[in-house]
């Protein structure tokens, strides 16, 4: 009898610790999504703060940044939704074929505001050219969430300015079955590989590999990558977008 009420004590202990366990997990989910959805939020509505608070005039350079204040506002309910659906993982909206160049040129002019208070500046260039915007690149298409890849560039490039900069450029390539997106600044370089910052990030260890995470989170949903490349110095990181063919319409990925 006394054997048995011991084996019935150590059951009820080991489903305790069991429950415990689970419940600590479950609340240091929704704690790194709740501060995931912080940092979202903060970026964009701060970027589009800053971008608002410089002159407006009527001309097509003034359309194109209020449509990348647009983009970031959208970005925004983005991180509220994700914050919605911890549980379920990353969402894709829409998947449709996409112009990586002017993707990126958008989220370029999005992060103006942001790069001017940090006394930096931010560029797209060229390949094998040198930086503006405006250039007539030719378009480096994939399939994919269009929100969802500017969310990744966004985090790419404010994660160069703040912890980087102050030059940053972002310079898209077309590579064989694919697209090259690279983030470069001049800073001291990333302290870690890209995906050790990630998972510390995720594991509530530090804030600075937070938008690295997000990043790549979103890239391995599209089926690329996120990595950091070799540079003289400062940092560069590459993100790397398969061409391939049309995606499902909707996934989730965690």
């Amino acid at each position: 009898m006394t054997a048995t009420a011991a084996l019935c004590g150590w059951i009820a202990a080991g489903i305790a610790v069991a429950l415990a366990l689970a419940v600590r997990h479950a609340l240091d989910e929704r704690r790194e999504a709740v501060a995931r959805a912080c940092h979202e939020l903060r970026g964009p509505l701060t970027a589009a703060r800053l971008g608002l608070s410089m002159p407006l005039v009527a001309d097509d350079a003034s359309q194109a940044r209020l449509r990348a204040i647009d983009a970031e506002l959208c970005r925004a309910s983005l991180a509220l939704e994700d914050l919605a659906v911890a549980r379920r993982g990353l969402r894709l909206q829409q998947i449709e074929r996409i112009d990586v160049t002017a993707l990126a040129a958008e989220a370029v002019r999005a992060a103006q505001g942001r790069a001017h208070a940090a006394g930096a500046t931010v560029t797209l260039a060229e390949a094998g050219a040198g930086g503006g915007f405006d250039r007539g690149a030719p378009p480096a298409m994939v399939w994919g969430d269009r929100l969802r890849l500017a969310q990744a560039l966004g985090n790419l490039i404010a994660n160069a300015i703040e912890h980087g900069g102050p030059d940053v450029s972002v310079r898209v390539l077309e590579r064989a079955g694919g697209v090259r997106v690279e983030v470069v600044d001049s800073g001291s370089g990333l302290p870690a590989p890209v995906a050790q910052l990630a998972r510390r990030a995720r594991r509530g260890r530090g804030t600075r590999g937070r938008g690295l995470a997000i990043a790549l989170q979103i890239a391995r949903s599209h089926g690329g990558t996120v990595a950091a490349a070799p540079v003289r110095a400062g940092a560069r990181v590459v993100l790397e977008l398969p061409s391939g063919a049309a995606m499902p319409r909707r996934r989730r990925t965690r």
